[in-house]
């Protein structure tokens, strides 16, 4: 699953310069930049992104922690009731 794998490392270090824009000090331009070019090449990976916000949100954990084994695993269900 590349795409996935990719969607991962790019959300990563995006998520690496929006804290460093956090911190006093903020980020040189190079870095604001990077930060366009990753989103940018985020928007190649369409289902990938979906799927990790998903799990994110069903695993209640920070995007930037989520793995590819996170979203891979299917996804169970929470009353084990299967319709």
């Amino acid at each position: 699953m590349e795409p996935l794998h990719e969607a991962l490392r790019l959300i990563k270090r995006q998520a690496e310069l929006e804290t460093a824009m956090r911190r006093p000090g903020g980020i040189r331009i190079t870095e604001e930049r990077e930060l366009f070019q990753l989103r940018n090449a985020l928007t190649q990976f369409p289902a990938a992104v979906t799927a990790i916000m998903e799990t994110a949100s069903r695993m209640r954990r920070p995007i930037d922690t989520i793995s590819s084994e996170d979203v891979e695993r299917p996804a169970t269900t929470t009353t084990g009731v299967m319709s």
